[in-house]
């Protein structure tokens, strides 16, 4: 049996009060159970003040088998930021620009850019796999996606892992790679029809919508936006095509994390359930949840546990 837990985004100590309310104990070395295990579901690192002793804590639990663990977007960036360009010595394959640098200070000031600390978490953010595919569930930071999976197939090992020679690629803006991760750890997005937009949170018009990638039957642009309510209402309501939206018909519940949601934890659909619920925010907003998977196929909100 698993517990499931969000974002983390170097909270450690609210991690430590949600495995303690989980039943979980310290022996000294890690956190264990006696009957479960944890998977996380990526985001250790950037925006808390604890990075360095979330990926210790969470790093030691996979180590003595008490745990499982897939890679967030976060790990991804934290990857590409790092590695030289194959082709660019001087550059990196994530781009070293002021926004890119602004959005992982909090991680570079917290193990000292270019340490050996630095060096040895980025090695461990690549041993993180893209998903896993369970006997009876799957767990995905942001999308399961069969069309991204698959294109991702040839470029991951058998433990659902990038290879080295994949990283490149998968950086390259435009590549098929690319666009794959991107859905696998952002979401789905789909382009608006022809002359709609958007202005973002910094006023830059958009003309992509991330998805609620999981709805079945027929949906319109405005009910799968995953956005606030107040630009929802400024999108068309046109029926969406329906081979832009794949729904998710399989018999195995997934679960993701990576949508920021706010309010009380509760299912996306009877098999999809996120728990991300926005940690870096104070409570009661911010919540570190956890869903407690006993075996049964069907999602519950009352199976969700949050700190």
């Amino acid at each position: 049996m698993y517990d499931i837990i969000g974002d983390i985004h170097g909270h450690a100590s609210r991690l430590e009060s949600l495995l303690q309310k989980l039943g979980y104990d310290h022996d000294g070395h890690s956190w264990r159970h006696p009957e479960r295990h944890a998977i996380f579901l990526g985001d250790f690192i950037d925006r808390g003040p604890e990075q360095v002793e979330t990926y210790e804590l969470v790093r030691r639990m996979i180590e003595r088998g008490s745990a499982l663990a897939v890679m967030g977007n976060h790990e991804f960036n934290a990857v590409a930021f790092k590695t030289p360009h194959p082709d660019r010595p001087d550059e990196r394959l994530r781009p070293h620009s002021e926004k890119n640098r602004q959005q992982h200070a909090a991680f570079l000031d917290q193990v000292g850019e270019d340490s050996d600390l630095h060096d040895e978490m980025i090695a461990w953010f690549k041993t993180l796999p893209l998903y896993l595919d369970l006997e009876a569930l799957r767990v995905v930071h942001a999308c399961w996606h069969h069309w991204a999976l698959e294109t991702l197939g040839p470029l991951t090992d058998d433990g659902q892992r990038l290879t080295e020679r994949a990283w490149p690629e998968v950086a390259q803006k435009g590549s098929e790679a690319y666009e794959a991760v991107e859905t696998v750890l952002k979401g789905l997005e789909i382009p608006l029809p022809d002359g709609a937009t958007f202005l973002d949170k910094e006023r830059n018009e958009r003309r992509h919508i991330r998805t609620r990638w999981w709805d079945e039957g027929q949906a319109t642009y405005r009910s799968i936006a995953m956005m606030d309510e107040q630009t929802r209402a400024t999108l068309p309501d046109e029926e969406v095509p329906t081979h832009e939206l794949p729904g998710y018909q399989d018999d195995k519940p997934v679960f993701v994390g990576h949508y920021w949601l706010r309010g009380t934890p509760q299912p996306m659909s009877s098999k999809v359930a996120c728990v991300d619920y926005t940690v870096t925010e104070p409570l009661p907003t911010g919540k570190l949840t956890a869903y407690r998977w006993d075996g049964l196929q069907r999602i519950s909100g009352e199976r969700f546990v949050w700190v």
